[in-house]
């Protein structure tokens, strides 16, 4: 049985958030979100986009999640019987940001209006 990329993407996300919910304990990744995972054709490599509450704690729990990628690895292989376990890369994902940014300034430009 094939899947396919999106299918293996969503499950990644569900076990992922998971795992950050109830194994990891590092303080730093307490208030991260998944919003993404895209992985690539082959399998071979995942990029997880992640957000938090406080912008400002976005460098420290990107530190945190890239400690902790190879567990989240590890286990991710254990719970997902797929062929090869993707290398888990993360990156914030700046859309919510820009689109918050956005909808104040088109509020401020309706405001002068």
């Amino acid at each position: 049985m094939r899947l396919r990329p999106q299918k293996v993407a969503d499950m990644i996300q569900r076990e992922l958030s998971e795992l950050l919910r109830r194994e990891v304990r590092d303080p730093r990744v307490g208030m991260v979100t998944l919003t993404s995972v895209d992985v690539s054709p082959d399998f071979s490599h995942a990029k997880v986009l992640f957000t938090c509450l406080d912008p400002a704690h976005v460098e420290e729990a990107g530190r945190g999640l890239q400690r902790a990628a190879g567990f989240l690895r590890s286990q991710l292989a254990r719970r997902l019987k797929l062929y090869a376990t993707p290398e888990l890369r993360f990156e914030y994902d700046e859309s919510i940001e820009r689109g918050d940014r956005l909808h104040r300034l088109i509020d401020s430009v309706r405001a002068k209006s």
